[in-house]
């Protein structure tokens, strides 16, 4: 998909700097965050909706975000995920949101 922003990070046309990286996944910052941690974790292969997803690419999601959320010491986070034309880029992503306050709304 050519007018896909995580496709273009994902084959290098958009200059990227990484949290993460790996042959499945990259995760950046969000440009807009909306808690003091806001980690983006995206596939590089194209899915547009968490319900295209297979099982595979959500164990390693899975696996991935546990690993994030250890390696950088977050507390108090929220893990979100649009879908069904909410999001506003359609590649399946997750927000990995961290040291967010009990009584927040997001």
């Amino acid at each position: 998909m050519t007018d896909c922003i995580f496709c273009n990070i994902a084959n290098g046309k958009i200059p990227g700097k990484f949290v993460y990286q790996d042959k499945d996944f990259i995760v950046i910052n969000d440009i807009h965050p909306r808690a003091p941690v806001h980690l983006l974790v995206f596939p590089k292969k194209h899915i547009t909706d968490f319900m295209n997803a297979d099982t595979t690419v959500l164990q390693l999601l899975l696996d991935l975000l546990k690993e994030l959320i250890q390696e950088h010491h977050v507390k108090n986070y929220r893990l979100v995920t649009n879908g069904d034309g909410a999001a506003a880029i359609d590649h399946f992503h997750v927000h990995l949101l961290g040291q967010v306050a009990m009584d927040r709304d997001l």
